[in-house]
C-alpha cells in the first residue's frame, strides 16, 4: 500500500487525512484512513505549517513518520494551473511550492466541487438517501448538483474502471421562472439588486433561501415571527462583515418545526426550485448513472426533500417526463465526501504516474 495525504480546505476549517491506498485487481481504488484531524484555518499562516503540525501529530498515532507519495487538496475556491487564492482566507496555494515544502512528489489542488465528484464512486450505500429509485446504467454519465453557499454543478464520465470529473458553471445560468409567483420573485430580485438578469444560484443556495424569505415577507404572504425577523435583521446589518448568524439555517429550522408558516412556504418554494434546476441539469446530461445531490442543505432537510416536491419539480419536463423518471436520484449523506474525493484522486495520481 502507498501513503497519501488528502485535505478539505475551507475558510473556516481544514480537515487533513493521512491514508493508505491500494488498487484492486479489478482496478478499484480502496482508501484506508490512518489518521485524521481538523484545524481552524485562521490559526495557521499557510497550509505548509498546518501540514507539518499534522505530520507531527500523525507520527505519534501511527508510530512512524508519515511518508505520503502524493497529495490532493480540495479547496473552496477557484483553482487555476494548480494554484488557488482562497476567497475567505489569506492563503495563496501553489501545488509546486507545496511539493517542495512538504517533500511530496506530486501535489494537486482541486475545486471543492470536483472533490465531491471524485468522492462519489467511493460512497457506500449507507452514505446515500434515494429520492427516486431507478436502476443505474453502467457506462452512463453521473450528474452532481449541490446547493450550499452557492450552487455547484458537475458531471462524471466513465473511462474504463475510472471516472473523469468535469466541473461546470451551471449555477450561473439564468433563473427560469415556471409560475406567476416565480416571475414575481424574478422581478423582485432584479429590482432589489439593480441587475438585468438573475442566475439560478441566486435562488437555489443558502443565500437563495434568504432571498425567497425576504420576497415572501415583503409580499406579506405570511406573518413574520419575531425570532426569525431578529436573525434576518442581524444578517442584513452585517452586510460586508463577518456574519454572526446563518439566516438560511434559522429559516430551515423554523420550517422543520412546523411552527412558522412564512419559513415553511420559503423552504417549500426553495425545494421546488432546487428540483426544477436538477431536472434542467438532468435533461442536458441524461445521467442514467445517477444524479447526486451534495451539500448540507439537502442532507439537513431530508423530510422536505423526500416529501415529493423535489422529484415532482425535477420530472415536470413535459414530454421528457418519462426520461426524467429513469434517472436514479440520491442525496449524499456523507458530509466528508469532498475529503474522500481528494483521497481517491491522490491515489489516482500515483497510479497514473
Amino acid at each position: 500500500m502507498m501513503q497519501l495525504l488528502a485535505g478539505d480546505i475551507g475558510g473556516t476549517k481544514t480537515i487533513l487525512q493521512l491514508a493508505a491506498a491500494e488498487t484492486t485487481e479489478t482496478g478499484e481504488i480502496q482508501v484506508h484512513p490512518l489518521y485524521e484531524q481538523r484545524y481552524r484555518s485562521v490559526d495557521f499562516s499557510d497550509l505548509t505549517p498546518m501540514v507539518r503540525h499534522f505530520f507531527s501529530e500523525a507520527a505519534q498515532q501511527i508510530d512512524s513518520p508519515p511518508t505520503p507519495q502524493t497529495a490532493c487538496f480540495s479547496i473552496a475556491g477557484p483553482v487555476v494551473n494548480n494554484t488557488c487564492s482562497l476567497t475567505n482566507l489569506s492563503w495563496i496555494l501553489d501545488g509546486k511550492r507545496l511539493q517542495q515544502d512538504l517533500g511530496i512528489s506530486r501535489v494537486e489542488l482541486i475545486n471543492d466541487f470536483a472533490g465531491v465528484g471524485y468522492g462519489i464512486p467511493g460512497l457506500a450505500e449507507s452514505d446515500l438517501y434515494p429520492l427516486q429509485k431507478a436502476e443505474p446504467q453502467a457506462n452512463a454519465p453521473i450528474a452532481v448538483i449541490g446547493a450550499g453557499t452557492g450552487l455547484g454543478e458537475g458531471f462524471l464520465i466513465p473511462q474504463g474502471n475510472q471516472y473523469r470529473v468535469f466541473g461546470t458553471e451551471g449555477g450561473h445560468t439564468d433563473f427560469a421562472p415556471r409560475s406567476e409567483l416565480e416571475f414575481q420573485l424574478l422581478k423582485y430580485l432584479k429590482d432589489k439588486l439593480g441587475v438585468t438578469r438573475i442566475s439560478v444560484e441566486r435562488v437555489v443556495s443558502g443565500m437563495g433561501i434568504v432571498a425567497i424569505y425576504q420576497f415572501l415577507r415583503d409580499r406579506q404572504r405570511c406573518e413574520e415571527s419575531s425570532t426569525v425577523a431578529a436573525a434576518i435583521r442581524t444578517w442584513e446589518r452585517e452586510a460586508g462583515l463577518e456574519k454572526s448568524v446563518d439566516p438560511a439555517a434559522v429559516i430551515a429550522m423554523a420550517a422543520a418545526e412546523q411552527q412558522d408558516p412564512l419559513c415553511k412556504e420559503t423552504m417549500e418554494l426553495f425545494v421546488e426550485l432546487y428540483g426544477a434546476e436538477a431536472g434542467n441539469l438532468a435533461l442536458k446530461l441524461l445521467p442514467y448513472g445517477g444524479l447526486y445531490i451534495a451539500g448540507g442543505v439537502a442532507a439537513k432537510n431530508l423530510p422536505l426533500m423526500s416529501s415529493g416536491r423535489f422529484i415532482r419539480a425535477m420530472t415536470d419536463k413535459g414530454r421528457m417526463r418519462p426520461l426524467m423518471e429513469q434517472v436514479p436520484v440520491y442525496v449524499i449523506l456523507n458530509q466528508t465526501v469532498g475529503l474522500l474525493g481528494a483521497a481517491r484522486h491522490a491515489a489516482e495520481l500515483k497510479r497514473d504516474g
